[in-house]
């Protein structure tokens, strides 16, 4: 064999071992955006009352973790996932807030809910939906 046959007997070998290399890569998903608006819709049925408040933002939330997940976002958390997501979403912080603010729901009582804190929980968690392209 000559080097110049050798020579491209490695380069198709590894372009061959680049290519399924690639292939085996997961990509994300795309969503159904189809799904995730109507959830939304859903929960901005809940504003209106102020008891439902809660419910709203907890819903808000699992809505995104499930887009972090299916758009194979690494962590075995939402803020692990959001940690993860952090350069693909446009407002980093306001997803932040709106997560930490269904933590504090979840896991503390008597929360007190200001509207305007609900309205920039639900901002944020909305424009990180849409960053993902759910929304």
């Amino acid at each position: 064999m000559t080097s110049n046959i050798k020579i491209i007997i490695i380069i198709s070998v590894l372009v061959v071992i680049i290519g399924l290399f690639g292939l085996l890569q997961k990509k994300p998903r795309k969503l159904n955006k189809t799904h995730y608006k109507k959830n939304w819709d859903k929960l901005q049925q809940l504003l209106p009352n102020k008891s439902t408040w809660p419910l709203a933002i907890i819903d808000a939330d699992k809505l995104l973790d499930e887009a972090l997940k299916k758009r194979r976002f690494k962590g075995k958390t939402t803020g692990e996932r959001l940690v993860a997501a952090q350069h693909s979403l446009t407002d980093n912080d306001g997803a932040w807030f709106g997560h930490k603010l269904r933590n504090k729901l979840v896991h503390e009582q008597d929360i007190k809910l200001r509207k305007s804190d609900v309205k920039n929980a639900l901002t944020g968690i909305r424009q990180a939906l849409k960053d993902l392209k759910a929304l």
